[in-house]
């Protein structure tokens, strides 16, 4: 049963919500989470976890406690969480982005996290190439994961950046090289051609709803026939009822059992990709279509099982609502979170998109 214990703090969902606060203009809200990122993390970097425990506590035993029923009979109900252990190599790559549009934004910048940023990059580089767990934290074998690999280059594509455009200290030149073999590395090996996609793995045909991330981080701009292959063949594989599944669980080894309800938050990326592609219209269906699955308080679940007609699956879930902030901005400004942070804003100065169109 996909039933786990989320009252903890994962440093990716954390880093989607500084995102979504810093394009609202909340700025004391990310400056107080830097802090808390410096403490939590501080040590060496191999014992940087994904997760921690809202205090930063880093022991987080799972064990189940099987006298419960869980809600509705969802057994087992886990206490703790073992995936604090797992290798996610993507988290890397959000926290520098998360770290690069604060200072954007203003933020003021810190010797402590600079200097934490810097071993956080070194280990980085002799890590990058390893298989891992991926976004979904799958108890199965671990796999290159093509977000995975992507986040990694956003890493680094940031370092890059923060030394170009802000006067962060860096090896430039080998920052920017790992930058560019790991683009070239994705393109080839995360990208098949007979299904004109990207897949959720190098070697495999799965599609991933992750792989939706890419346009909107920058790492190939929206209109690339490859990121409109993806689009598309999410479309045809992955959508069912008008919503988007994470990835066809009887075809990935994720260690569980098959089936699990539609992601909302990978609804709302598809939408965001729609309106980078300019599809504002079938963008704001999506948008319209989500927000009506809200309960009588307006809270949305993690999942929704669209035969059962019913939210599923952890509630509230912070990642679906803050996919649901980021989409509201995306609708209503010229330039919302998704082109700030995939680099085609107006002015931006830093040339993603063309930078990305050469590499690959």
């Amino acid at each position: 049963m996909r039933n786990w214990d989320y009252r903890y703090c994962w440093l990716r969902d954390a880093t989607f919500t500084l995102l979504a606060l810093g394009g609202a203009g909340y700025a004391d809200e990310a400056r107080a989470w830097r802090d808390w990122l410096m403490r939590a993390v501080a040590g060496s970097p191999e014992q940087m976890q994904i997760m921690y425990g809202l205090g930063g506590e880093r022991r987080l035993p799972e064990w189940e406690a099987d006298w419960l029923p869980g809600f509705e009979m969802a057994q087992p109900v886990r206490i703790g969480n073992a995936a604090a252990s797992q290798m996610q190599l993507d988290v890397y790559g959000e926290i520098a982005d998360a770290m690069f549009q604060a200072r954007q934004k203003g933020m003021p910048a810190s010797a402590r996290s600079g200097a934490i940023g810097r071993v956080l990059m070194d280990y980085l580089e002799s890590h990058w190439n390893q298989p891992d767990e991926g976004i979904w934290e799958v108890r199965g074998p671990r796999q290159h994961f093509t977000h995975s690999k992507v986040m990694a280059w956003v890493a680094f594509d940031r370092a890059v950046k923060a030394v170009e455009q802000l006067g962060v200290d860096g090896p430039l030149e080998r920052w920017a090289a790992l930058r560019d073999r790991i683009h070239a590395e994705v393109c080839h090996k995360g990208f098949d051609a007979g299904l004109n996609s990207f897949v959720q793995a190098y070697g495999s045909t799965v599609l991933d709803a992750s792989l939706l991330l890419l346009p909107l981080v920058g790492f190939l701009p929206a209109d690339d026939p490859r990121i409109q292959g993806t689009l598309a063949a999410i479309e045809r594989r992955l959508m069912a009822d008008g919503l988007v599944f994470r990835y066809d669980t009887g075809r990935t080894d994720d260690g569980l059992p098959p089936g699990e309800g539609a992601f909302l938050a990978c609804s709302l990326w598809y939408a965001d990709n729609l309106i980078l592609a300019d599809r504002m219209a079938e963008a704001r269906e999506m948008f319209e279509r989500v927000l009506a699955l809200r309960n009588d308080v307006g809270l949305l679940a993690e999942e929704y099982d669209p035969r059962a007609g019913r939210q599923m699956g952890n509630f509230p879930q912070a990642f679906s609502h803050v996919a649901l902030v980021n989409t509201a901005l995306n609708l209503t400004r010229r330039e919302g979170p998704a082109e700030e942070r995939s680099g085609e804003a107006e002015g931006d100065v830093s040339g993603a998109g063309e930078e990305t169109r050469l590499r690959a």
